[in-house]
């Protein structure tokens, strides 16, 4: 993961073939750079809608501006992904894939000070539904993976007291074959994990 332009050079660590492009995805002239440098590579074929943001406030001390600033990465930058991956596709299909999370699936417990973040994964999921629908005549599939507590610096900020049954490279390999020809009949879906490693 990296949050700013050093990390994400620091992270790429100059593997062959590999672009860091750097971006803030609540930013719509942002994400639609990404997408254009994406294709100007070559026909773009993948979009995973990953990034996320997650402000812990108890619900009485959340603000229309903090609440704004989570959906604004986590449920609006998700749009403006799938918008900008859409338009590149519709002239030979594609997959988008977005990163929800359980926080946003119903009936699955929530824990305090996070309505925000599970608000915006909750959208995610219905905005993945919508994304497939439209995107099916265009060869367009969208699908929608909500892991559970993944090993990540987001999940020691948010529940600390969760134990991790995922790692990031667990839910890489699920994204990487959910753009598999394998999963091509998986679209409008929404994943949910529930991990007990």
């Amino acid at each position: 993961m990296a949050r700013n332009a050093a990390a994400l050079e620091a992270l790429a660590g100059g593997v062959p073939g590999l672009l860091p492009l750097h971006g803030d995805v609540s930013r719509e002239d942002d994400v639609a750079r990404l997408a254009h440098t994406a294709a100007e590579l070559g026909r773009l074929e993948v979009w995973v809608n990953n990034a996320a943001v997650v402000d812990k406030v108890p619900f009485a001390e959340l603000t229309p501006e903090r609440w704004r600033g989570t959906l604004s990465v986590d449920l609006d930058g998700v749009f403006l992904g799938c918008r900008s991956a859409f338009m590149s596709m519709r002239d030979g299909g594609g997959v988008i894939v977005n990163v929800a999370s359980l926080s946003g699936v119903p009936n699955v417990e929530k824990f305090p000070g996070l309505a925000a973040y599970n608000v915006s994964k909750a959208g995610v999921i219905a905005l993945t539904e919508a994304v497939a629908l439209e995107g099916r005549p265009f060869g367009v599939r969208c699908v929608c993976l909500s892991p559970g507590a993944v090993d990540t610096e987001m999940l020691r900020e948010a529940a600390p007291h969760l134990r991790a049954g995922m790692t990031p490279d667990d839910v890489a390999g699920i994204i990487a074959w959910l753009v598999t020809p394998a999963a091509a009949h998986l679209s409008g879906v929404n994943i949910p994990i529930f991990s007990n490693r």
